[in-house]
């Protein structure tokens, strides 16, 4: 009896014990809960307050660079490379000497072209006084026949003349191309011959290439369709014209180059195959920071849009890539919206529709919230280089992080 009841006695306390456990479990797991839905009903976030107003509307098109002039050196006389006077891949400037042809037969020539026009002209009197004697005698002494040969000698001893003398300017042509000479000013390639190799005219390996560089070609690649849905917002006032577009470079590294390019010629077909066309910007480069087949990206200038602007990085994409951006309702959760068309400028993107003045845009704070959920609006802004800051910091804080997106 006594062990039933000591039995019975530690039943009733351990199982006293698990029904605390119990309760005091379930209070946790209460207070828990209680303490994220209060985190849920107050999650901060970073908003800006749109206002309409007037942007540049930009876009940012793909190039490579390409030289200003490109020219393959080739010889334009046979014989033996006597000389090369550059170094490669050097600088050279117009009238330069690149190479030195042996000149020795080309100079014989020369001589010998003037030695011809001496005999030629040596020849000339003779028949001029022949000719005008029976031009005084003719009728009276001299035959028709005569004054007719006197007279035609004289005109070929003339033309012989005239004949040397091409051949002389033939020759000393000749002589002048020993001298390869360099076209304009540019970099000079490496040579594909060297001192002592036999070269022949216009033969079709070129001695070396020299390339142009300031200013230099960067050939773009737009799409026919922005081409077209741009032409459209102009003729309907959305977007007002600039006379004259501005091209801003982003190198490789993308730092952005500090010289602006300007059109100079777009090409008038679009490619069947990718549905784009090419535009050939022109841009100075004095110390050839940019080299042929560098790829850059180019932002365009085209004109300005009043509307408002979202930035980027509170922007996405959905499944149909559609524009999204999130925003604050009327009774404080967030709400998706969607824009159907949108005009990039810069780090934002220009709309006009389903938005309004003092909507507040999410620009910070993404990751953590989610549609009909209720937030709490912290002030904040976009600084000139698209990064958020606190509303009240001045725009020295470049330094932060740009927000999640």
């Amino acid at each position: 009896m006594i062990r039933r009841a000591l039995l019975l006695s530690t039943a009733l306390v351990f199982g006293g014990f698990l029904v605390a456990c119990s309760d005091s479990g379930n209070k946790q797991a209460g207070a828990a809960g209680a303490g994220a839905g209060a985190a849920q009903q107050a999650a901060p976030v970073g908003v800006v307050a749109l206002t309409k107003d007037n942007y540049p509307v930009t876009t940012i098109l793909p190039g490579r660079a390409e030289a200003y002039q490109t020219a393959d050196i080739r010889p334009q006389v046979s014989g033996i490379i006597r000389e090369i006077t550059f170094r490669e891949g050097g600088e050279v400037k117009k009238g330069d000497v690149l190479y030195q042809i042996e000149d020795a037969p080309y100079a014989a020539a020369v001589e010998q072209a003037k030695a011809a026009i001496a005999k030629a002209e040596a020849s000339v009197p003779s028949a001029q006084s022949n000719f005008d004697r029976y031009q005084r005698l003719v009728g009276s002494g001299a035959t028709q026949i005569e004054y007719e040969t006197a007279k035609t000698t004289l005109l070929q001893a003339q033309a012989e003349v005239e004949s040397a003398r091409a051949a002389l300017a033939s020759a000393q042509i000749d002589l002048d191309h020993t001298k390869i000479l360099a076209p304009f000013d540019g970099i000079i390639d490496q040579t594909a011959y060297n001192i002592g190799n036999v070269v022949a005219a216009n033969q079709t390996t070129a001695l070396t290439t020299v390339r142009q560089l300031d200013p230099i070609y960067i050939s773009l690649t737009e799409s026919s369709t922005n081409l077209l849905r741009i032409r459209d917002a102009m003729a309907a006032g959305d977007i007002k014209d600039k006379a004259n577009v501005a091209f801003r470079l982003i190198l490789e590294n993308g730092k952005e180059y500090n010289q602006q390019g300007k059109l100079d010629m777009s090409k008038q077909i679009v490619s069947e195959t990718t549905g784009t066309f090419i535009i050939r910007v022109l841009f100075p480069n004095p110390d050839r920071v940019i080299l042929p087949g560098m790829y850059v990206r180019a932002t365009v200038e085209l004109g300005s849009e009043d509307a408002y602007a979202l930035p980027q990085l509170a922007t996405s994409r959905d499944a149909n890539g559609r524009l999204t951006a999130q925003f604050i309702s009327g009774d404080g959760k967030v709400e998706t919206r969607v824009f159907e068309n949108a005009t990039p400028s810069n780090n934002s993107w220009l709309v006009n529709q389903g938005v309004k003045d003092g909507d507040q845009l999410i620009v910070s704070g993404l990751q953590s919230i989610a549609p009909g959920m209720p937030v709490k609006p912290v002030p904040m802004k976009i600084n000139e280089n698209g990064v958020v800051v606190a509303a009240e910091q001045p725009a020295a804080g470049d330094a932060q992080k740009p927000a999640a997106k």
